[in-house]
């Protein structure tokens, strides 16, 4: 399967599921960021409208699917969908500042630091960031207090070091390397900066809904494969893509002269990784049968968007 290999009628389906979730989400998303009177209104403001902004919401997607796997489907996921698009929020209007990637824009807007200004910016980031843990740990997102924590260390651990900020750093840290990052640098350079974050997101959805060691272990590895399959896409998208419909200025990566698989490996094999991961992704699945339906069309769907 290759990029734009899904049948039409079912990517249609799956995109208008994607899209009720995502309105879902951003009404939970108006609720819990609610603007203030007082002079930090405009944080706030830069909050909403980086949370708020034109977005898939794939991630919140991922928090709410899962945890109806194991039969949690109350306003507890609604709010851990909401609480890591913040966490996503937060690293997109970091990553698009002049000292990151440097970007104008961002899903077809002016990105935080060009809307507002590069310090609004920053503490927006940062009120994201701390937002996401405030909504994660209140008892409103689950009863029982060892899941609000396990929910929180796994966030906390796959975004951090270990994890998203580690692979931002790397990825700092491969523009002035000598040489180019070879193949398998690359793939863990995405798996931190990309797919923890993704992979987080179908984990908490599981610990919310009370999943077994095994049945986490499994949710883990189908959010792994996703994840990887969701950056190579990406990369492709990069190089093949257009900007009108990304929403985005695309080929930064290959002018700044950074290393992504299909210039390593050629786009052909690119594709075929990507395939390959989002197959991987559906057999993780395969212990949840039909009720993780929506689960492997996201697989799917990851290597066949346009944007």
């Amino acid at each position: 399967m290759r990029l734009g290999e899904i049948n039409a009628s079912a990517d249609g389906a799956f995109e208008l599921a994607l899209r009720g979730r995502a309105d879902e989400i951003e009404a939970w998303l108006e609720r819990l960021l609610p603007l203030p009177s007082g002079d930090e209104r405009r944080v706030v403001e830069a909050m909403r409208y980086v949370a708020l902004g034109p977005g898939k919401r794939l991630r919140g997607f991922l928090v709410v699917e899962t945890a109806k796997i194991f039969g949690c489907a109350g306003d507890g996921a609604m709010r851990a969908a909401a609480a890591i698009e913040c966490l996503h929020g937060y690293s997109l209007a970091h990553d698009d500042l002049p000292a990151m990637d440097d970007d104008a824009l961002r899903r077809g807007r002016p990105t935080a630091h060009i809307q507002f200004d590069e310090a609004t910016a920053i503490l927006a980031g940062d009120a994201l960031q701390t937002a996401a843990f405030e909504i994660l740990l209140d008892p409103a997102t689950a009863e029982d207090p060892a899941r609000r924590v396990a929910v929180a260390a796994t966030l906390a651990r796959l975004a951090g070091s270990a994890g998203m900020v580690g692979g931002q750093m790397i990825d700092i840290l491969a523009e002035s390397r000598a040489t180019p990052l070879s193949a398998d640098e690359i793939r863990r350079l995405q798996a931190m900066k990309t797919g923890a974050l993704i992979s987080a997101s179908a984990q908490i959805g599981a610990i919310l809904g009370g999943a077994s060691a095994v049945e986490l272990r499994q949710i883990a590895r189908y959010g792994d494969a996703l994840g990887a399959a969701f950056q190579i896409a990406d990369d492709l998208l990069d190089e093949i893509g257009d900007e009108a419909e990304a929403g985005k200025q695309l080929r930064k990566d290959i002018a700044a002269g950074k290393a992504t698989l299909p210039n390593i490996l050629g786009m052909s094999a690119a594709q075929a990784e990507a395939a390959a991961k989002a197959a991987e992704a559906e057999e993780a699945l395969q212990l949840f049968g039909d009720s993780a339906a929506l689960l492997r069309q996201a697989a799917r769907f990851a290597i066949a968007r346009r944007r």
